[in-house]
């Protein structure tokens, strides 16, 4: 389902900056071609990098004039990416109109390598990679919370659908049993590297046979932070297992979310879906999902299949991507690229990164510095951290539009643009996309959309099937509107559907019209999250239905409004606390983090003084939350308003107790017309079932 059309502003301007006919290029496979291929539709180019050195050719002659390429129907093969540079400015690259156009990372593997095989009892099939001219299977790598973004391994993939690695238990986590060494706990300055002990109660662990490459996954301290780590033993005597390295906050037991499962274990190949690569020989062990495969293939790319880089006036459209390891493409210092109808797809990491990433640290660090790099998003998060001002050079005036995004590694889209100093906006956006599944391998912290700078923008899009957040949030002046959240946060604890948080500074923002839907309220989770402090926030015209334990945790911070929205049946609607006043006191003392970053981009003076004048005398204050509005909302079904409302400001607000009933089974838009047959509608609201239209994947 896709939301109905934002105006495609960027895509316009690039395609009325050329005055003059465009010089047009074919490629197409399906074509035997020779050295003098001129890329003629009769005689068309056969790759995308012959296409690219004709570009060249005659950018040499006319360096402006815009160039078209179009690819026929097929699927093209990628064992290298490519750079777009100010010297390809001006260039479309497109399929042949309804043809289908795949853009692969991958290695086809032959079906009729495939033979049957058995692990224990299981029967499976095998396939011999050497003898497909696969050599490099990559390796498994730790993945998780305040770990880089990285290349997954090669992935295997049968008939277009991601198998995962042979697991235990096939379905869910189970608890963490006693702890008998925690581990280092690099949070705390600990880097000993010293691996966890943990006890098992499960013969079924005793059964495996020990291999240098077995991995736990699960939460091993904090609902907020996966981690995946390797096995270094199995003492089977005494039921414990060692890890070979730590987790951030250490190991532990006590909470309900601390759970865990095994992967990569060849014995647990019992389902199908499941897969087990033995790294050492090339054998593939299998148990297809189908009874009928067309196709195989292993993911092979490393390099995003575009690099982007100070280039203008470029336009992706109508082409799959798929089968990469990495981030699939990547912008940087670049005006006016449109990347639209695109489908990202089946690949290990990001899929779009719109400036630059962090070079991963080489320590496992929750903050640090780090080099500017491209084409990955690396250490990033943990770089804003402690530099919260970095400018990523995400450009201007970049728009993803009309993309579909689904069963990536590890989040969909990491948007910069604009300078957090000065204020400029980037104007980059993110519309009418859709994002699902998209955190097969790391988890918490791995949204759909990161979006970070200045004056950028989520609209139009939906957002499901994530165990963690949707936007994860950095930055000032964003808007997020008309986009439909839900069935997020699915394990997690600890998390809202969006999210940012502990710094002042970050204000702006404006969450306008969406529909926050089917938030589990198993832990601590909401739609919208203002942690340790986050104030500066406007929230208005919104829907929040079964939106999480809390449809709003507002965490000690201020100058936050919501104003004209929805609450409908959920626990509490609005959460705050001071807890700056209490355990967070440390972030407000003298010289402090949040004294450090609001110092940092020269809170009392412009732009800043004037853009947000209540930041001025933040320091010193009381650190008692203030001037967060409440006005003309309305709570439908809702266990409590507030747990706390002497700390909220509440002006015109309604509330009716009765739960408000719909059949088990909704669609958004059946819920929209419910609300508007009963008049449950804010005054203002302009959420309603216009703004979406149904389109087939």
């Amino acid at each position: 389902m896709y939301l109905k059309n934002y105006p495609v502003i960027s895509c316009l301007l690039i395609l009325l900056l050329s005055c003059r006919q465009e010089a047009i290029l074919y490629v197409d496979q399906s074509i035997e071609t020779t050295p003098n291929a001129n890329g003629s539709i009769e005689s068309p180019f056969r790759d995308v990098e012959s296409a690219l050195n004709a570009v060249h050719k005659i950018r040499g002659k006319d360096g402006t004039q815009q160039i078209k390429i179009i690819f026929r129907k097929g699927t093209y093969y990628f064992d290298k990416g490519f750079l777009i540079d100010q010297s390809l400015s001006n260039l479309i690259i497109t399929a042949y109109p309804e043809e289908s156009v795949i853009f692969s990372g991958g290695k086809p593997i032959p079906v009729n390598l495939i033979r049957q095989s058995r692990i224990g009892d299981n029967e499976v099939q095998v396939i011999d990679l050497k003898k497909a001219g696969i050599h490099d299977y990559g390796k498994i790598k730790n993945t998780g919370f305040s770990r880089p973004f990285s290349n997954s391994w090669g992935e295997f993939f049968i008939n277009n659908k991601p198998m995962h690695l042979s697991r235990w238990p096939n379905k869910g986590m189970i608890r963490m049993g006693k702890i008998i060494d925690e581990g280092s706990v690099p949070r705390n300055n600990d880097f000993k590297n010293r691996g966890a002990i943990m006890e098992y109660d499960s013969l079924r662990v005793s059964s495996w046979e020990f291999t240098d490459d077995m991995w736990i996954s699960g939460y091993f301290k904090y609902g907020y932070a996966d981690d995946a780590l390797r096995i270094a033993s199995l003492n089977k005597e005494k039921k414990t297992i060692t890890t070979a390295g730590p987790t951030l906050y250490g190991f532990y037991s006590g909470y309900a979310w601390n759970k865990w499962f095994a992967f990569n274990i060849k014995e647990e190949t019992d389902e199908p879906g499941e897969y087990f690569l033995e790294r050492t020989t090339g054998k593939l062990y299998f148990i297809s999902p189908d009874s009928e495969i067309g196709s195989l293939h292993l993911s092979i790319l490393e390099e995003p299949f575009f690099d982007i880089w100070q280039a203008e006036n470029i336009q992706i459209k109508n082409i799959t991507f798929e089968y990469s390891r990495g981030t699939i493409l990547s912008l940087s210092e670049t005006e006016n690229v449109c990347i639209s109808g695109c489908t990202f797809r089946n690949s290990g990491d990001l899929g779009v990164i719109i400036g630059n990433g962090i070079s991963p640290f080489k320590e496992y660090l929750h903050e640090g510095n780090g080099k500017p790099v491209r084409g990955t998003a690396g250490s990033l998060q943990q770089h804003l951290y402690a530099n919260q001002t970095f400018n990523r050079q995400g450009g201007h005036n970049n728009q993803i539009d009309h993309c579909i995004f689904y069963n990536l590694g590890a989040g969909g889209v990491s948007m910069g643009g604009g300078d957090r100093k000065t204020l400029q906006a980037g104007n980059n956006i993110v519309s009418n996309c859709l994002f699902h599944a998209n955190n097969r391998i790391a988890k918490s912290y791995r949204p759909a959309v990161h979006i970070t700078g200045v004056g950028n923008r989520i609209v139009h899009c939906e957002m499901y099937d994530s165990p963690s957040m949707a936007i994860l949030m950095h930055g000032n002046n964003h808007l997020i509107e008309n986009n439909y959240i839900h069935d997020v946060c699915l394990e997690v604890e600890d998390q809202g559907a969006f999210y940012y948080g502990r710094n002042p500074s970050e204000c702006g923002t404006i969450i306008r019209n969406n529909l926050f839907a089917d938030i589990p309220d198993t832990y601590s989770t909401c739609a919208i999250y203002h942690d340790d402090g986050a104030g500066g926030l406007t929230v208005e015209n919104n829907i929040f239905y079964r939106a999480g334990k809390y449809a709003v945790l507002m965490g000690g911070g201020s100058d936050n409004t919501y104003k004209n929205n929805l609450f409908i049946n959920g626990q509490i609607g609005i959460h705050a606390d001071n807890r700056l006043q209490n355990w967070g006191k440390s972030l407000i003392a003298q010289d402090g983090l949040f004294e450090k970053r609001l110092k940092e981009i020269n809170y009392k003076e412009e732009p800043y003084s004037s853009t947000y004048p209540y930041l001025k005398d933040y320091i010193p204050n009381d650190s008692l939350p203030k001037r967060n509005r409440i006005t003309g909302n309305r709570f439908i079904g809702i266990g409590k308003t507030s747990d706390n409302p002497q700390l909220l400001i509440w002006e015109n607000n309604t509330v009716k107790k009765d739960t408000f009933k719909l059949d088990s089974y909704y669609s958004m838009e059946m819920l929209l017309k419910e609300l508007s047959d009963k008049n449950y509608r804010t005054t203002d609201c302009s959420v309603s079932i216009g703004m979406l239209q149904s389109e087939p994947l």
